[in-house]
């Protein structure tokens, strides 16, 4: 297979900080247009829509959609029917049930829909699931504390229904977690603290199980302004095991066992260019599925409202 000529659809700040630098240092792969409605600064050809980029564009094979969760099911829709290949960065959609079309248009027009769990590809994740599968485990509590301000600054769209609130970086978590146990989970409970003029989530606490009754609590907070936190305590029979970093530092009592700071998105396109290469697609639903619960589940506290506005 000759090089894959991509596009980014949804040119933001996470295209910018880690889609356009992972390209450019993943072989196999180029970047050769984007597409975003606003005036976006690009060093390659700039389109308004998905549309004008396939009718007035460069040949493309992939496109990688970096929108808000409400509208990808509708570009990727449109890009399968023009026979590209999809990259969906997380979560893929605003609803579980719009996955299983596109599974089903990716396989009749035999091209690669690769759902990314970004996450799931930090450098400690593997060498704890390795870890982990030698241990018993008897808890398991997850703190995932952020400011909104800071990682999200002025994207209303995930305040919105279908935009995720809290469990945008909450579902991280939870992509982590269903690879690295070895049993399926379900939620068993979960409150939602939403805001007065909000219609997402700005915190959240769940709590989650497996068959064999492993009891798991996750702390989920977009109003953390000092001490971010994104950690995994596993109490096992052979002591503790922490997980933190979003993935990229591991300790096992008090061994370093991982502490690095690779990035997780080359290694996204670099399983992009061997699915397509295979012939293949990855789509995983497992943490989408989860958040879906958590909402069904959840009891709604109504909390104070939310500007962007600190002061």
């Amino acid at each position: 297979m000759s090089e894959l000529r991509l596009a980014i659809v949804g040119f933001g700040k996470i295209a910018h900080d880690q889609h356009v630098p992972a390209i450019a240092a993943t072989d196999g792969v180029a970047l050769v247009a984007v597409a975003d409605p606003n005036s976006v600064t690009a060093a390659v050809p700039l389109f308004r829509s998905l549309e004008a980029l396939l009718r007035d564009g460069p040949e493309i094979d992939a496109v990688a959609l970096a929108t808000p969760p409400q509208i990808r099911r509708a570009q990727a829709t449109i890009a399968l029917a023009a026979r590209k290949h999809v990259f969906m960065e997380k979560p893929p959609a605003c609803a579980v049930t719009e996955i299983a079309p596109l599974v089903a248009a990716a396989r009749e027009a035999r091209r690669t829909l690769f759902q990314s769990w970004h996450a799931r590809f930090s450098p400690a994740v593997e060498p704890a699931r390795r870890l982990l599968a030698e241990r018993k485990i008897g808890r398991v509590v997850i703190n995932w504390k952020e400011d909104v301000r800071v990682w999200h600054p002025g994207q209303d769209w995930i305040f919105e229904p279908g935009g995720f609130g809290v469990f945008d970086p909450g579902i991280n978590a939870l992509s982590i977690l269903t690879r690295i146990l070895p049993q399926p989970l379900f939620v068993t409970s979960a409150s939602l603290d939403v805001p007065a003029n909000r219609a997402g989530p700005i915190a959240a606490e769940l709590d989650l199980s497996d068959s064999a009754g492993l009891p798991v609590h996750a702390s989920l907070d977009f109003r953390e302004t000092k001490n971010h936190s994104w950690e995994m305590r596993f109490e096992t029979d052979k002591g503790t095991v922490v997980l933190s970093g979003g993935g990229s530092r591991l300790v096992a009592g008090d061994e370093v066992v991982v502490d690095e700071k690779k990035q997780s998105y080359q290694l996204l396109y670099r399983r992009f260019v061997e699915l397509v290469r295979n012939g293949e697609s990855d789509v995983d639903l497992s943490p989408l599925q989860l958040v879906a619960d958590a909402f069904m589940l959840g009891r709604r506290r109504e909390v104070e409202a939310f500007t962007w506005d600190a002061s």
